[in-house]
């Protein structure tokens, strides 16, 4: 039976994909995410249940009237062919899947295609031969707009103001662009993919046609914005995050069809991990002799990173940047990932942002790349960042035009500052100079005095203060050994010893010395590292010390797991357990000017304490539960009362008990419980 994935079908319809899901909900159809699959019947269901509401246009379904025949070019798209028709390609692709033909729109119509759109839209095709070797259809991968299902007319359908829908819902928020990383294993093709993007789909040039290079740099796709970040490698992604800026929405993930999945690839993922940002796989090289894609997702499936055409939730598409195959196919995933995220900024927002390079130009001065997360930074703001501020001289962007404002994900060049600003600092909108010089005075000064205070990070022994105060208890281990033996032994145990109300969470595991960048990766993820026969270099036990990161060193493998399952036993919440104490019987009811009501008892069985919490039973029927006030023999106050002796009670907050009732004495007991 043939399937789809429900943001494909969601496209087709001309719906958003949580108004799908939520139709799909509405039906009882469980699916988990926009990346599941659905067969046709599902299909069927939704389309039926979309004609039983009221009709935003005209009826769908609406046969075109009869056309004259159409010519069509050989190996023309169905795209093409649908404007050839008068349809949109969602009409198209609609036609087809409900002939059982699930392919996107920028496929080739061939015969069978054109048999079906035929009788789907009334008409007939003359295909002629090329004349000339056209280029390639500007394909875009299978992205229809946003649009409602239009009948098959003479001229193409109007559209209906629905678009609009995208635009800000709720006060001043508009989507914006996502920000994209590429990140993998050196000698990949990350540069390669970075200059074919840059050379064909950079927004605008410079006179002479030369791009400056600042950094970052906007692309456009199907009409829609991409800002992709030149950074080094995944360290330097890190580093940014442990300073807390939290810059990437999306992470491209590129891995060679040759070499398959290599050391530093998974060194990415796990950094790619820890921020929790989505990935998109790009397999490239798929043009080379020795390509296995399919064994690529394999190995990338095996830890963890499943592809959605396997069932998974991963985006991977087959590339080769060389040759610039596959390349709008990858940036149409992207703006699918970035849709799903539903990105959105505020323009009317105090601006903010973050610095993503930072130098002294002789010519320029300071000068700063920052891109803009919320509001508008416009040209003559004084911004303020965490060691230095500034009036805005002037904005560049990334084709070296000067503009006067910024919007959110949006990259500038900022010059005008009194200083140089460190890479990963936010920065802020401040309304004077004075004002400015005053923050940063004071910034300098919490610096100074704190004289490198370490940040505090999670340890072993703070992991049950942390639960106590509400914190959700999962333990994050960074884990370095000799040799790779005892790396797949220690971490197999230590996740066997993962519950439902604890989690253990393997941030990156590794062979080798502890380093700096290990250290930086468990700042930002505020993991424990657990070194096994294994030292930190120099740089590393710096690093931590001034990041206050915790590395707990070991040579004994059961050592590791005895301590790493004793913090997370303390984590466990215990087990309560009510233990019976005795039964007291109301023998006779007096009433004191003071306590009011006390209650004369006998204690027929066990015993009753001060601190006991009792249940008043009349008739077989448990009428109150709580404390004791008072608890007297005789005159004295005592603590406890054994079986036959007589006493006086008064119950915290309860009066109405009687002659003949039944206190049965009772303690909740906490039970430390073990993995």
């Amino acid at each position: 039976m043939n399937k789809m994935r429900v943001y494909e079908l969601a496209k087709i319809l001309g719906k958003s994909n949580k108004d799908l899901m939520k139709i799909l909900e509405d039906l009882g159809i469980n699916v988990k995410t926009h990346m599941s699959s659905i067969d046709n019947d599902v299909a069927q269901l939704v389309e039926d249940a979309l004609a039983e509401r009221p009709p935003k246009g005209d009826a769908k379904g609406v046969e075109a009237p009869a056309k004259p025949k159409i010519g069509l070019e050989e190996g023309a798209t169905i795209k093409t062919v649908a404007e050839k028709i008068g349809v949109t390609s969602a009409d198209a692709v609609k036609a087809l899947m409900s002939a059982g033909i699930m392919i996107p729109a920028t496929s080739v119509a061939d015969g069978k295609v054109l048999e079906v759109l035929s009788g789907a839209f009334s008409v007939t095709f003359e295909v002629t031969a090329k004349t000339t070797k056209a280029e390639p259809a500007k394909p875009g991968p299978y992205r229809p707009e946003p649009r409602k299902q239009e009948p098959a007319q003479g001229k193409p359908a109007k559209k209906e103001p629905a678009a609009p829908k995208t635009e800000a819902t709720a006060g001043e928020l508009t989507p914006r662009p996502p920000i994209v990383t590429v990140m993998g294993h050196v000698d990949h093709g990350k540069t390669t993919l970075l200059d074919t993007i840059r050379k064909t789909n950079v927004t605008a040039r410079e006179a002479g046609g030369i791009t400056q290079h600042i950094g970052a740099y906007t692309v456009t796709h199907e009409n829609k914005t991409i800002v992709f970040l030149d950074t080094p490698g995944h360290e330097a992604f890190t580093a940014m995050r442990a300073r807390g800026a939290d810059v990437t929405d999306i992470v491209i993930l590129v891995v060679a069809a040759d070499d398959g999945v290599m050391p530093q690839t998974r060194e990415a993922i796990d950094h790619i991990r820890a921020a929790g940002v989505p990935i998109v796989v790009a397999v490239n090289k798929v043009d080379k002799p020795g390509a296995k894609p399919d064994r690529v997702r394999q190995q990338l499936s095996d830890i963890g990173l499943v592809p959605e055409e396997w069932g998974g939730d991963v985006v991977m598409t087959d590339i080769s940047a060389k040759a610039g195959e596959g390349i709008e196919q990858l940036l149409e995933m992207v703006l699918l990932v970035a849709e799903m995220q539903e990105l959105k900024g505020d323009v009317k927002a105090s601006p903010s942002g973050v610095v993503i390079e930072a130098e002294l130009d002789k010519g320029k001065g300071s000068v700063a790349t920052v891109i803009v997360r919320q509001g508008t930074l416009k040209r003559g703001d004084i911004v303020l960042f965490g060691t230095a501020w500034g009036k805005v001289r002037a904005l560049i962007d990334t084709t070296g035009n000067n503009v006067s404002q910024a919007g959110p994900s949006t990259p500038v060049e900022l010059l005008g500052l009194e200083d140089v600003p460190q890479p990963g600092e936010t920065f802020t909108v401040v309304s004077s100079e004075r004002e400015a010089r005053s923050a940063l005075s004071e910034n300098i000064a919490l610096l100074r005095d704190s004289g490198g205070t370490p940040t505090r990070r999670v340890s072993l022994e703070d992991l049950y203060s942390q639960m106590r105060e509400g914190h959700v208890p999962q333990l994050n281990l960074l884990i370095k050994c000799d040799v790779q033996g005892s790396v797949e032994a220690l971490c197999a145990s230590l996740e066997k010893m993962a519950t439902a109300e604890v989690g253990v969470t393997i941030i990156h595991k590794g062979v080798g010395r502890i380093a700096e960048s290990d250290v930086s990766l468990a700042s930002a993820s505020n993991s424990v590292i657990i070194g096994f026969n294994v030292r930190p270099d120099a740089n590393a036990k710096r690093v931590s010390e001034s990041e206050g990161v915790e590395i707990r060193l070991y040579n004994v493998i059961y050592d590791v797991i005895d301590d790493v399952k004793a913090a997370m036993e303390g984590l466990l919440k215990p087990n309560l357990r009510e233990q019976r104490q005795g039964e007291v019987e109301i023998r006779e009811v007096f009433k004191t000017p003071k306590a009011g009501k006390v209650a004369g008892c006998h204690v027929m069985q066990g015993l009753v304490r001060r601190n006991s919490r009792v249940r008043v039973v009349r008739a077989g029927v448990v009428i109150w539960d709580g404390g004791i006030s008072t608890l007297r023999h005789f005159k004295d106050e005592v603590r406890e009362l054994k079986a036959g002796f007589d006493c006086g009670i008064a119950l915290a907050g309860f009066q109405d008990f009687t002659e003949g009732d039944i206190l049965e004495s009772y303690e909740i007991v906490e039970e430390k419980r073990t993995l």
